[in-house]
Formats: structure tokens, sequence, C-alpha cells
């Protein structure tokens, strides 16, 4: 297991592993959360790491709807309580009903298309492909480039969720609300 770095020991070298993910004023232990403060306990593997989960979660082609059905449904496969709380919430803020969020754990979702998302989840998992059924399934309505970052989607929220569970990282008191995801931003 390994705990949050102790704000003792934060460096300069701790702090701009964060660089691409977190704004200066709050690369600090109290502003981050276990997760980032973890992470940064291994500051070259986090400065490396970090960038392509910003990629995942902020720049890629895939809708945030459908990004949030990935890896809720991931962290599930997991069982990463850690992933669950913070992206169950985001997933409330991008469109989802608690009713998606309660098909990525039961993987049956009414809407066709959602289905398909989670199809291709649990082949990912279960096979480490997308058969190609479910690949044209998911050609009806993304592109190849939006197929692609689902794929990694998939991996890099399941390499966190190794991580994050080897770790023993425990969810913050409050994460999954409102509140705090404000204070985070404070």
């Amino acid at each position: 297991m390994l705990t949050p770095l102790p704000a003792e020991e934060w460096d300069d070298e701790a702090r701009e592993a964060l660089a691409s993910t977190v704004p200066p004023e709050r690369r600090r232990p109290d502003m981050v959360g276990n997760a980032l403060s973890t992470l940064v306990r291994h500051p070259v593997l986090a400065g490396a790491f970090l960038p392509f989960n910003t990629y995942l979660q902020k720049e890629s082609t895939l809708p945030e709807r459908l990004r949030e059905l990935v890896i809720l449904r991931t962290a599930f496969h997991h069982d990463c309580a850690y992933e669950w709380g913070h992206h169950s919430a985001m997933a409330l803020q991008v469109g989802l009903t608690e009713a998606d969020i309660e098909a990525t754990r039961s993987g049956a979702e009414a809407n066709e298309f959602d289905q398909a998302v989670l199809d291709a989840v649990d082949e990912l998992h279960t096979g480490s492909r997308v058969c190609p059924h479910t690949w044209e399934r998911l050609g009806q309505q993304l592109d190849d480039r939006q197929r692609m970052d689902l794929m990694f989607t998939f991996g890099g929220y399941s390499t966190l969720a190794f991580a994050l569970n080897t770790f023993g990282v425990q969810l913050e008191d409050g994460a999954g609300t409102d509140e705090f995801y404000a204070s985070m931003e404070s």
C-alpha cells in the first residue's frame, strides 16, 4: 500500500509532475486529492502518465457522455471505488441518468447504442479486443478516431484502476459531491 506523499516531502519535482493536469496554484497536497498525491511519489512516471490521462478526460474525440459510460463500466469491472466515486458524479454532470449509471453496473442498457458501448468495454475486458460486430455497431455513431479513443479510454482507466486498487488509494471524504469539487477548484 502507498499513502499520499506527505506534505513535508513535496518538492518542485512532485509539483512539476502535475503540470499537465493541475494549475500551479493547486499543485499542493491539500488541493489535488489522494490519487494525484500518491502518484507524485514517482514524479517521472506521473509526469509521463498524467498527460495521457488528461487527454482521455479533456481532449478525447469521444463524446463526454460516452466517455463516462466507458470509465464507469471499466471501474465496475476492476472494482475501483476511487474511479467509481469520482466518475459517477462526473457522469451526472455530462448527462447520464441514474438509470444509465446503474446500467454500467448491470451491463444492460436500454439505449441500443449505449449497449454497444458497454459491450465494447466488456469485450475489451474479457477478450482484449472488440469483435467485428461490435466495432460495426459503434461505427454507426462513432468515427474511427472516436472508436480508438474509446479503446484507449478503457486501457488508460484500467491501468489507473490497477494502480489505485494496488496502492489502496482511498476515496476522499465528500468525493462525488458538488461541494467537494467546488472546494478543489477554489
